[in-house]
């Protein structure tokens, strides 16, 4: 009768020490980066909030990252006033748990409306100056960095490792992006232009030097960094989609790069998902994986449909987790949450 007693109780706390799954949710198996090998570990994140909790930050010191990109909203400032915008990157540089990854991995990044100053805002802001310096120096830029001097947050990076390497496009869709077209379609922001209608995202100086970047086949994966997604045109939100002649252009760019192994990372809609477009023409698939936010995502929104989308649409706070593996040349991306929590997960060969 003992026996059976000791029994019964380790069964009940056997069960209640399981890790409950989040409402709405599926369990997903966690996976760490020890049972998971990467030559290189990439954490890419969007929309955080300086005067929200910020959660997330423990959860990816314990991954060990090699590299940081901010996808943009690295603050939410919308404010001309730029000694409040100082102030807002300076409360974030001191969050302990953002201070300590800065102190230990490698930050780069661009930027989204909310840390440009203004929501929805493109070329006509008129504090985009003052702004690109202030975010050059939250991402910690040299005074001699080209930006300092030349118009718009984008630039390039090549990361080494012993088995490869990677190069880093970081677009700016902010400083040169033209105006968005009003939608009257009651719960829909933004209609696209026709393509005869136009409309710009990067501007003719940073379209010369993007075309340019792909040239370079020198590195075994290229990754393009925009705020916005390039391949999810289901939704009345900004996306490269609003203006049909720029991912016209943007196709056009790709299917003549000598850039290899190119792939999407964007942010802005305070939500995950993985999109993947089979036939864009490369010879392999094109990911667009979108991570959002890092403090507040919009749980009750509704979900548009989205022809590429192949994982689940993840409404809770999340960070992208992207590991890169030389030898099998596959990369595998993830969608973590509190506790590292592994919401999804999708494996791209190359």
């Amino acid at each position: 009768m003992k026996s059976f007693y000791l029994f019964f109780v380790l069964l009940l706390l056997t069960t209640s020490c399981k890790k409950k799954t989040p409402v709405g949710e599926t369990q997903k198996e966690e996976i760490t980066v020890s049972e998971k090998s990467a030559d290189f570990t990439l954490v890419f994140a969007s929309c955080s909030d300086q005067d929200r909790e910020q959660p997330l930050w423990e959860p990816i010191l314990e991954m060990k990252p090699d590299l940081f990109i901010w996808g943009g909203d690295n603050i939410y400032a919308d404010t001309d006033d730029m000694a409040k915008m100082k102030a807002d990157y300076d409360k974030a540089l001191a969050d302990p748990g953002y201070a300590r990854l800065a102190a230990s991995t490698k930050i780069t990044g661009t930027w989204d409306d909310h840390d440009f100053g203004k929501n929805d805002a493109g070329m006509e802001w008129d504090k985009k100056w003052e702004a690109q310096q202030l975010a050059l120096d939250f991402l910690g830029a040299s005074e001699d960095d080209p930006r300092r001097t030349r118009e718009g947050l984008y630039a390039s990076e090549v990361h080494e490792t012993d088995a490869g390497s990677i190069k880093f496009i970081l677009l700016d869709t902010r400083y040169f992006r033209s105006s968005l077209k009003q939608s009257e379609i009651e719960g829909r922001r933004y209609d696209s232009w026709t393509t005869e209608e136009g409309g710009d995202m990067l501007g003719d100086a940073q379209w010369t030097w993007l075309e340019e970047e792909l040239k370079d086949d020198a590195h075994d994966f290229t990754v393009i960094v925009s705020s916005v997604q390039f391949l999810n045109d289901g939704h009345g939100w900004e996306k490269w989609g609003n203006m049909p002649s720029e991912m016209t252009r943007m196709y056009d760019a790709l299917t003549n790069a000598k850039a290899r192994n190119i792939f999407f990372l964007s942010g802005d809609r305070h939500m995950a998902e993985v999109s993947v477009n089979a036939d864009a023409g490369l010879g392999y698939p094109l990911v667009d994986f979108t991570s959002g936010g890092l403090t507040h995502t919009w749980i009750d929104g509704a979900t548009e449909g989205n022809e590429y989308r192949v994982s689940n649409v993840v409404k809770r706070l999340n960070y992208g987790l992207i590991l890169f593996d030389f030898e099998s040349m596959e990369v595998t991306f993830q969608i973590r949450g509190e506790d590292n929590f592994l919401y999804e997960e999708f494996q791209q060969k190359y």
